[in-house]
């Protein structure tokens, strides 16, 4: 667990508890590090509503709420760019076989919209496996940006 400060570089490292109260801590630090690196309040916003979800999916999805798992929280960048990564410890999953939470068929399910969002608030969105077993997802905001590219 860390957090420096280097410069105009930001960089925070956290393990967080397969809990959803992890999710504030995690949205709170990113919109710490928002703040400082000179985002505008929206964009703290936005970033802080990606690493919620972003959390939330690791605790439910990928560790299962399983208490002997964690969910590892990493925040870097500087001026007018913040990389956040989120990895769980999980059997991990394909992101082309997510349901569309748009179609029809699921505009009224109560759950399946939590990537669809993180896209919609950040500007680069990355899912990636880790070995032996995780995923990680990657969000990278940049301050006055509105566009999104998704890997």
């Amino acid at each position: 667990m860390s957090e420096n400060t280097i410069g105009d570089t930001h960089q925070v490292e956290r393990e967080l508890d397969s809990r959803l109260e992890s999710a504030d801590v995690a949205e709170s630090l990113a919109i710490a590090a928002a703040r400082e690196a000179g985002f505008s309040e929206e964009e703290q916003h936005r970033l802080g509503m990606a690493v919620r979800e972003s959390v939330i999916n690791a605790v439910v999805h990928g560790n299962r709420y399983n208490n002997r798992k964690k969910v590892h929280l990493g925040i870097a960048g500087g001026r007018d760019r913040l990389t956040v990564t989120v990895r769980d410890e999980g059997e991990g999953f394909e992101l082309e076989s997510l349901p569309n939470p748009v179609a029809q068929e699921n505009i009224l399910q109560q759950s399946g919209r939590g990537i669809f969002l993180i896209r919609a608030f950040v500007d680069e969105f990355e899912v990636r496996r880790v070995a032996p077993r995780g995923t990680e997802v990657k969000l990278v905001k940049y301050a006055g940006r509105r566009e999104t590219t998704v890997r």
